[in-house]
Formats: structure tokens, C-alpha cells, sequence
């Protein structure tokens, strides 16, 4: 069975702190050591540390995939696999010219269990193409490790942005997150899953559920809210 755990980010309060802790030590429950892929930040080895600071004493040992003298074959001993955030053409760029997507595709296929935020939340779908990043280097491909058969679109938020002008809030006039998934929509009809701030969904190979907020954009329909607790289908269809 797949076990895959995806969060959005925004992983700034206590409380949220706290559902992070929680939801990955009972997804890496029986994992001494857990490989980490830090390509989404230049500094490697500085991620990496701080990562393991965030994952708390019962978190697993993280070890830096850039630390190993062979990535590809390290692979296949590994207990688990983390996808940290950043920038999600740096990681797919990295992933692609280390040769690492289809064997963590593979190995994630096979069972070891795979956590992505933010921008490894993204790269767990067929593509990069809902990410939120600035294009800052060329991957030489779009292509993701689809171990989930949806996007996602982390750090989704309703409508437009509002902003401090000195002590007045006026509107940003910018394209919202839905207008930017609807222009995803006009060349692909893969659903797409806006990760509200904070939650996190898990994904066995045929069904997820969702811990707090999400909606759902499914080409030419109306985008629906997913609430917290509710368990969908590989269309984001609610159970």
C-alpha cells in the first residue's frame, strides 16, 4: 500500500507545530533513519540540520541526500523519504539531473513512505505546473514523481490579496490562486487540490483524507471546499 503525507506549509503557529509533529511521527512510526531531500534550498546541509531540529525528539533521524556517495542506490535502504519546501524548480531541476525521480517514485510505489511540504508536497504530483515559485532555475522537465494522481497547489488562498498601504488595507489586483488554477485548466483536466495554510493530506494509493482545509478545482466545475476530516477520491470527489 502507498502511504504518502502531504502538507501545504504554513506551519507558523504552535498548534500547527504541534499537528506537524504528531501527523509525521505516526506516518514514519517505525523509521530509524528517513532520507531528506533538501533541493529546494541551496544550503543543503544547514536545511537539512534545521529540519531535523523542527521534527522534535520523536522524529526520525534525517539523513541528506546530498551526504551520500550514491543517492540513487541509497534509495532502496531507506525507511522513508522527505521532500522538504523551498523553490520548486530548483528541487525538480536537481531531482531530474540526479536521476532521482523515478527511483523515489519507485520506492514510494513499493511501499516506503513519502512526506512532501510545501514544494515537496507539489512535486509528489504528475507535474510541477501548480506551484506558486518563481521560475529561478530550468528544470529540464515539468515532470514530478506522481506518487498522488492530482496537483496540488500549497499555500492556497480564497480570493485576492490584501495588503498594508500605511495604515490603509487596499486590494492587490493580481490574478487569485483560482484564476492561475483556472488557466492550468485550459491544458490539463487533472484535478487540482488548493492546500489551504496548515493541513495536510495522507494518500494510500486510492483514497485520501484531508486534516483542515482544501478545496477542490476540477476542470469546468465549480471550485467545492473540502472540510477537515472528509475522505476523497483520486478526482477530489468526497466520500
Amino acid at each position: 500500500m502507498v502511504s504518502v503525507l502531504l502538507g501545504s506549509g504554513g506551519i507558523a503557529t504552535e498548534p500547527r507545530r504541534r499537528t506537524y509533529r504528531e501527523l509525521v511521527s505516526a506516518h514514519f512510526s517505525g523509521c530509524e533513519e528517513v532520507v531528506f531531500v533538501p533541493f529546494a534550498s541551496h544550503d543543503h546541509d544547514s536545511y537539512t540540520s534545521r529540519m531535523q531540529d523542527f521534527l522534535g525528539p520523536e522524529g526520525p533521524t534525517l539523513v541528506g541526500i546530498h551526504s551520500l556517495d550514491d543517492p540513487v542506490g541509497a534509495l532502496s535502504s531507506m525507511q522513508g523519504v522527505y521532500v522538504g519546501g523551498g523553490n520548486s524548480f530548483l528541487l525538480v531541476r536537481d531531482l531530474h539531473e540526479m536521476g532521482l525521480v523515478a527511483p523515489i517514485r519507485d520506492v514510494v510505489l513499493g511501499g516506503v513512505p513519502y512526506l512532501g511540504v510545501s514544494a515537496g508536497a507539489n512535486v509528489a504530483c504528475p507535474t510541477m505546473m501548480t506551484t506558486n515559485d518563481m521560475p529561478i532555475a530550468l528544470p529540464p522537465s515539468f515532470d514530478s514523481i506522481g506518487v498522488v494522481p492530482f496537483q496540488i497547489n500549497p499555500h492556497y488562498h480564497p480570493g485576492k490579496v490584501r495588503f498594508m498601504d500605511g495604515e490603509e488595507i487596499r486590494d492587490h489586483y493580481g490574478e487569485s490562486r483560482a484564476q492561475r488554477i483556472a488557466e492550468f485548466h485550459r491544458f490539463s483536466r487533472t484535478p487540482v487540490l488548493g492546500m489551504w495554510e496548515g493541513s495536510f493530506v495522507t494518500w494510500d494509493g486510492s483514497s485520501g483524507s484531508l486534516t483542515g482545509r482544501a478545496t477542490a478545482f476540477r476542470a469546468g466545475e465549480e471550485p467545492v471546499e473540502i472540510p477537515d476530516g472528509s475522505k476523497f477520491d483520486s478526482s477530489l470527489h468526497c466520500r
